[in-house]
């Protein structure tokens, strides 16, 4: 079997998707892309191509090695996620050919479901109550809010107690029903960081995630020690290198990488075995689409430190076009009581609508993430 072609396709609300034809027409699909610079990926993986046209799909990890390694420049959030889903598609087609699923693969299944988590409150967080009783009435026991607004340095204790408002009124309306992380989203620096776990810690989240940039990842040792609240992050970290230092300090209790960013289903399953020989959990970061999101599950359902999966039903950011939209078996990723079970079809174990996404790519997309500013008029992260 020779690899063929390789086509991209952008497509709203903000992905872009990725489709790997061989000469047995066997095909696999996979999800590359950086959210507000799909554009930037889409290029890196036809630069990409040039490794992959006239090789065996099916030797996955040499082609892994070589699009990594080949290069005298590796890492980085581009490349890394061009590697993933040219890395995604080449599972799904060896899952075909073969006629099992990917985690068959990956030495099969070691447990039945898992479970999953649901955003909640956008980008700046309001109405969390509501939104939050909707999610336990739809059979979620986990949501994720964003903890605040742009916040400076040093900064008022008006917005720290906004921020431990929200989630206190989550625990009177639904008590501990349901459970609730904390993304700081890298927008909070690490003198309000170590204000704000401290203050959340009574209202018990389930984690406190990414509490500062991770190029600042040495402060999660100063974090630490001011709550017992478990720390999780990586969705900003792309190769088992990038982890390695985190994990070896021993600072995080819950690592996140992105099965479209950090090297597809190959790097992730190496960074996985990583965290849980340091007993770090693993919940894989998926704000994305239905690619991504199977990819996720097929890691998960190997791994044994796999507690919870990010997904993207319902998000904020999926206006006009959702998680389901572009399947066939829009049945694959069914909710039951906070839990999915696994895709149990060849490949990845999803059925990609061709025509629906060579349609929607003839409008594309151009999403960016918003650009803030604080009160000052200076560049505040988002």
């Amino acid at each position: 079997m020779k690899i063929t072609a390789l086509e991209t396709f952008i497509i709203p609300p903000r992905w872009c998707f990725l489709k790997i034809d061989t000469d047995e027409g066997v095909t696999g699909w996979g999800e590359p892309v950086i959210e507000g610079r799909a554009n930037t990926v889409k290029a890196a993986v036809e630069e990409l191509a040039d490794y992959l046209i006239g090789k065996d799909p099916r030797g996955i990890q040499d082609i892994w090695n070589t699009l990594y390694r080949s290069g005298f420049y590796r890492g980085g959030p581009i490349l890394m996620s061009a590697i993933a889903g040219i890395d995604q598609a080449l599972w799904d087609i060896k899952g075909k050919w073969l006629n099992v699923p990917v985690y068959e693969m990956l030495g099969g299944l070691c447990r039945d479901k898992i479970r999953v988590y649901s955003w909640i409150g956008g980008d700046r967080p309001d109405d969390v109550v509501n939104e939050v009783k909707k999610q336990r009435e739809a059979g979620f026991t986990a949501v994720k809010m964003n903890a605040s607004d742009e916040l400076q340095y040093i900064d008022s204790y008006k917005k720290v107690d906004a921020v431990v408002d929200r989630l206190a009124a989550i625990r009177d309306a639904v008590k501990d029903d349901i459970e609730v992380g904390i993304d700081f989203h890298g927008r909070v620096h690490k003198p309000m960081a170590k204000i704000l776990v401290k203050a959340l810690e009574p209202y018990r989240p389930m984690f406190i995630e990414e509490p500062v940039l991770p190029e600042n990842n040495e402060a999660l040792a100063e974090i630490a020690a001011h709550t017992s609240t478990p720390i999780a992050t990586g969705e900003r970290m792309y190769s088992r290198w990038d982890f390695k230092e985190v994990l070896q300090k021993g600072h995080v209790d819950i690592i996140q990488p992105d099965l479209s960013h950090a090297g597809g289903i190959t790097e992730c399953c190496k960074i996985a075995s990583m965290a849980e020989a340091y007993d770090v959990a693993l919940a894989p970061h998926c704000p994305l689409g239905p690619i991504a999101l199977a990819s996720c599950l097929h890691v998960d359902a190997v791994s044994h430190n796999a507690f919870i999966q990010e997904q993207s039903l319902g998000i904020h950011y999926n206006v006009g076009n959702d998680i389901y939209d572009y399947l066939i078996n829009k049945s694959v990723f069914s909710y039951e009581n906070g839990f999915v079970e696994f895709p149990k079809g060849p490949g990845l174990g999803i059925e990609i609508d061709e025509d629906k996404v060579r349609k929607a790519a003839e409008a594309g997309h151009k999403w960016k993430n918003p650009v803030w500013r604080h009160d000052d008029g200076s560049i505040a992260e988002w």
